[in-house]
């Protein structure tokens, strides 16, 4: 059984979460962006063992904690090559906010369109859903009916597309072609807020639901 934890972090109450394999023990993080304390107290009481470090994206609410996660951890971090950009300019965004000087970050991995990420014996799909930043992916456990959609998809509304690498026609066709079409029961998690169904969405959104605006997006 796939295990789902999250705790909001930070000053953009970000939410970071712990997704694990109830038999084997296993777990992944999925962007630790503060907080690291309490995003690693998610590993307890059971103890979960995380194996991977997953970005969603590089933007520094969601990536400034990974480095120190990798460290207490000793997980690799992966994220899209899209979002190595942001990452260069990760101490650079930190004092854009006034946050805490975050530490650079090199990912040991870089995520593809279709790949299989393993938590245990629960196994997920990367699925590549540009719009908020070039490099933004969704990750989808088809067998548990979930997809985690960082900043991409949010109830009743999508990711901004106002910063560099940013493009709401790109972020419409990976919402409405890529998250859309896993199914109405599909449950998503984003990066901040409350989550919900693919299905409400697609119907309801007012930015690339089927009511709120027909026939734009097919």
């Amino acid at each position: 059984m796939l295990i789902v934890r999250s705790v909001v972090v930070g000053p953009f109450t970000m939410n970071a979460y712990l997704a694990a394999c109830s038999e084997t023990g296993e777990a992944i993080l999925i962007d630790p962006g503060a907080e690291l304390p309490r995003v690693l107290a998610l590993r307890e009481p059971e103890g979960f063992a995380v194996k991977r470090i997953l970005l969603t994206h590089g933007h520094v609410d969601h990536a400034s904690g990974a480095a120190e996660a990798r460290e207490v951890t000793g997980a690799p971090i992966s994220i899209h090559a899209g979002d190595l950009p942001w990452l260069e300019v990760l101490p650079r965004q930190a004092a854009m906010f006034g946050l805490e000087q975050a530490r650079p970050l090199t990912p040991d991995a870089l995520l593809v369109d279709g790949e299989a990420v393993q938590v245990g014996k629960q196994s997920a799909t990367v699925l590549h859903t540009p719009g908020h930043c070039q490099g933004s992916i969704s990750l989808y456990f088809k067998e548990a009916g979930l997809v985690f959609t960082g900043d991409t998809l949010f109830e009743g509304s999508v990711g901004r597309t106002d910063l560099p690498g940013g493009d709401f026609d790109q972020l419409a066709e990976s919402i409405v072609k890529r998250l859309f079409t896993l199914g109405d029961d599909v449950r998503f998690l984003p990066g901040h807020g409350p989550g919900g169904t693919i299905g409400q969405e697609r119907l309801q959104n007012p930015f690339v639901g089927t009511r709120a605006r027909p026939g734009r997006f097919v």
